[in-house]
């Protein structure tokens, strides 16, 4: 079949050539429905009466979409027109591992970055029981933003049927002739040279000798004829790493040997590994660059002198290793404490090291608090429903929040109660309390909801209560008051995420240091010396690990593992309860004239932003480890197609034609930003010292409410002019306002989150308040009738009601109970269209929690 410009294969049109290879022609293409550019890889017509070929070809496409993975080359759909075979993929801008090479000199720590990310793709695959068999430079590919993406699958092979665990087979074993050789000479493993099976561990060593080649700028086994070079694979050692980069410390080169070894059985058997340790060397900042060791003596004596020095030292190091063999550090102990499927927020020792206490919902039930021990797996009902753990002083006395109420993801509120650990009921203290700690002297530090409507923070520090010493960002989280009660800890968070960093301060508020910023921060514990405050955080994504931070803000990894992490409490003699939680934000959603909901969750943090007014397409935000700080916009039908990538943002709205998306971008302070759903270009709006968030659309098209923050000043709304491209405040400071009405005549406004009103958008009547509007009211959307609003409460299940605002009646609309309760902790943002359509997001935590011995 003849491919030109303008061709068209079913709804794609094709635009011209990008390249070609043995596999295949990669032409450009646009495909009609969705309006987007792809990819189009064709079988040449030479190869389509080749019956392994099209099985192998075939192949590639079935084991390609078999993944759903960021480093992996994402594919739509596969097809035949005229007898020729094709695979539809995602468009990548860039540039291949290989055309990198050749141009440029890569830095050490891109090479190690560019490592990882090969390392976490490989290991999806492995996941799913599927091999590359075949990677090499020319099959990775580097995108214009540093992305990783593995390429050709077309030598993959399901090495375990039935790895979808449903007993099917995701893809047909290629049976290769015995002898017969699949791979590219120069990063074929020993196995493959000599023709034998292939597994996972035959792309570890061609990891291996692509990083090699990064990192020296030399082939690992490259030699002057192909025999040559699977003799070197098969026999020979690649040079020292060292010889052509001194700065290669001897940890990263133990990580590319391990992977090259001969024997399959001695390498890393798992890509995950690879990525752990790579991770490891990056967190370090002495592992990476090691100084160069200093010129040898130009004097025999010297040197038989160092010989003999060498040779005492080493004898001296071989005598204390064996005399001291069972002094080494010994690995961390992890004992399990919990077995139920739920929630776990927060966890306590009691004074005697021995109890633990902690708050969970488990199998969708509501929050309540357990006892246990260490040492034990089963835990105890402390009969108070509904509470949540705050501390427990040095007199077994319990600071717990009374029916806590998630009103946002991550932040939960409620009421202040002190009870005993022996027993007996709790007595309240305080209102809208977020988080609180005793102090040594009996005394409480808390977090508790602002009532200042100048400030822009959501909540203040008090010590003692009633006396504000900070004022974060945004919000603070996880107080925790030092041993010796000197200090205060805790994480100071960004408006709208768990992104900030962990702050230290005295009594009196001063800070005495911070640490760096991070994309996840979620618990704070002191060290059992007092020295140290050990924390959970993720750099980027939202894979928590432990660090410990001095008082001089000198940070140190304590512990990494590849899961999510949240240190809970530290007891006296330095055991640590840790949670391993498995956190997602999802996205569900039911079409119109469907009758049950869909999952329309993409990857670990799919965040609603938008649903188009017939129901059929939702906008969402992914902003979590999948993306690392690559946060992005994308659009996906409500029939469960596949996603679209639109561009990079954190909130989004769908423009009332469906043709432009409006986002605010990834700078600081962030600006609004259109990202075209078809035909376009994206283009920033605004530029000026505003914080742009949350933004909507004015029913007309040409206008954008968005919610801003300057420095020095409280939160408001703004409307910017999309023709003329200014900006006006439309709020009052502590006023803002984003829910429009569909006619554009009004929309409802909120004071600190607690009052309501109803103020008319040509600002000439005084906002009408709302008092229908409960605390425990979450509003919606406006009815199509302009005169209703839909409110939903702020628990599980989510229950919608159609509320008159002017009579204050309602009407049940609709009980949503999720997909699955169990660790469902809130359902943070809703949205309703046509016949019957909704759309939400849900915030799920699923917790187990271990007391861990032996972590420095």
């Amino acid at each position: 079949m003849a491919v030109a410009a303008g061709t068209r294969l079913g709804p794609y049109e094709i635009s011209g050539l990008i390249g070609a290879g043995g596999m295949g022609e990669v032409w450009r293409a646009r495909d009609a429905r969705l309006g987007r550019e792809v990819a189009i890889k064709l079988l040449p017509a030479s190869l389509c009466s080749d019956s392994q070929r099209l099985h192998r070809f075939e192949q590639e496409a079935k084991a390609a979409a078999a993944l759903n993975h960021p480093n992996i080359l994402a594919v739509y759909d596969l097809g035949t027109q005229d007898g020729v075979p094709f695979i539809v993929s995602e468009l990548l801008e860039g540039e291949t591992l290989r055309e990198k090479l050749r141009s440029e000199s890569l830095p050490l720590r891109k090479a190690v970055e560019y490592a990882i990310q090969i390392a976490r793709g490989l290991g999806a695959a492995h996941d799913k029981g599927i091999v590359h068999r075949d990677l090499k430079p020319e099959n990775i590919f580097i995108t214009n933003d540093g992305r990783v993406k593995i390429l050709d699958f077309g030598l993959a092979k399901l090495i375990h049927p039935g790895a979808n665990g449903n007993g099917q087979g995701l893809i047909p074993t290629v049976v290769s002739e015995p002898g017969a050789m699949l791979g590219t000479v120069g990063y074929m493993s020993p196995e493959q040279a000599r023709g034998r099976e292939a597994d996972h561990r035959s792309d570890i060593f061609a990891l291996g000798a692509v990083l090699y080649e990064m990192v020296s700028g030399k082939p690992a086994f490259h030699r002057e004829t192909a025999a040559d070079t699977l003799s070197a694979i098969l026999k020979e050692d690649p040079p020292e790493l060292a010889a052509s980069n001194s700065r290669v410390s001897p940890a990263l080169d133990r990580v590319v040997r391990h992977c090259l070894e001969k024997n399959s059985n001695e390498r890393f058997q798992s890509a995950r590994d690879i990525a752990f340790d790579l991770e490891l060397l990056s967190d370090s900042s002495t592992s990476i660059s090691l100084p160069t060791a200093p010129p040898p003596s130009h004097r025999r004596r010297w040197m038989a002198a160092s010989a003999a020095l060498l040779l005492l030292v080493s004898s001296c190091a071989v005598a204390f290793l064996l005399g001291h063999r069972n002094t080494s550090p010994r690995a961390p102990v992890f004992h399990r404490l919990t077995f139920r499927r739920g929630s776990i927020r927060a966890a306590r020792f009691a004074p005697d090291g021995q109890t633990v206490v902690y708050g969970a919902a488990w199998d969708g039930t509501p929050v309540q608090l357990f006892t246990t021990r260490y040492d034990s797996s089963d835990s105890r009902s402390m009969g108070l429903q509904s509470g949540q753990i705050l501390s427990i002083s040095s007199n077994n006395e319990l600071a717990i929040l009374l029916h806590p109420e998630t009103f946002e993801p991550f932040r939960q509120r409620g009421n202040l109660a002190q009870v005993s650990l022996a027993g007996g009921g709790p007595r309240e203290l305080l209102e809208n309390i977020e988080c609180a700690d005793w102090t040594p002297d009996g005394g409480l530090a808390i977090v508790r909801r602002a009532d200042d409507a100048s400030t822009s923070s959501l909540n203040l520090l008090e010590l003692p209560p009633g006396k504000v010493i900070y004022r974060p960002r945004a919000w603070i989280s996880h107080l925790r008051v030092s041993r010796n009660g000197q200090f205060l800890a805790f994480a100071d968070h960004v408006l709208g995420g768990d992104d900030g960093e962990v702050i230290i301060v005295d009594r009196s508020g001063k800070v005495q240091t911070s640490s760096q910023r991070y994309s996840s921060v979620q618990g704070v514990a002191w060290s059992a010396d007092g020295r140290e405050v050990w924390f959970t955080a993720a750099p980027i994504g939202t894979e928590r690990a432990l660090y410990a931070m001095s008082l001089s803000g000198k940070t140190r990894l304590v512990l990494r593992v590849p899961s999510t992490l949240t240190v809970h409490d530290i007891s006296g003699d330095g055991r640590v309860l840790l949670g391993k939680d498995d956190i997602r934000i999802g996205l569900a959603a039911r079409a119109p004239g469907e009758k049950a909901e869909r999952d329309l969750s993409w990857f670990d943090w799919s965040l609603l932003g938008d649903l188009s007014k017939d129901g059929k397409t939702v906008i969402f935000s992914e902003t979590g480890e999948a993306v690392g700080s690559k946060y992005g916009i994308y659009m996906r039908n409500t029939d469960g197609s596949p996603a679209v990538r639109l561009g990079e943002g954190a909130f989004a709205a769908l423009s009332p034609d469906g043709k432009w998306v409006v986002t605010n971008d990834l700078r600081s302070p962030s600006q609004l930003q259109l990202l075209p759903t078809g035909v376009g270009e994206p283009r920033v709006l605004t530029h000026d010292n505003i914080e742009h968030l949350f933004p909507a659309w004015y029913p007309d098209g040409k206008h954008i409410l968005f919610v801003g923050l300057e420095a020095g000043h409280g939160r408001r709304s703004y409307i910017y002019d999309v023709a003329a491209g200014t900006t006006r405040a439309l709020t009052p400071e502590g006023t803002i306002g984003s829910i429009l009405a569909p006619d554009g005549s009004k929309m409802l406004t909120t004071t600190n989150g607690r009052s309501y009103s109803i103020a008319a958008l040509d600002g000439g009547a005084t906002p009408i308040p709302v008092k229908a509007i409960s605390a425990d009211d979450q509003p919606v959307q406006w009815d199509t009738d302009n005169r209703h609003l839909f409110v939903a409460n702020r628990e599980i299940p989510m229950t919608l009601f159609r509320l008159a605002p002017d009579t204050g009646q309602r009407q049940l609309w609709k009980q949503i109970t999720g997909l699955d309760p169990a660790g469902l902790e809130s359902m943070p943002c809703g949205r309703l269209g046509a016949d019957g359509s909704y759309a939400y997001s849900y915030y799920r935590v699923l917790s187990e929690l271990y007391v861990v011995e032996g972590l420095k």
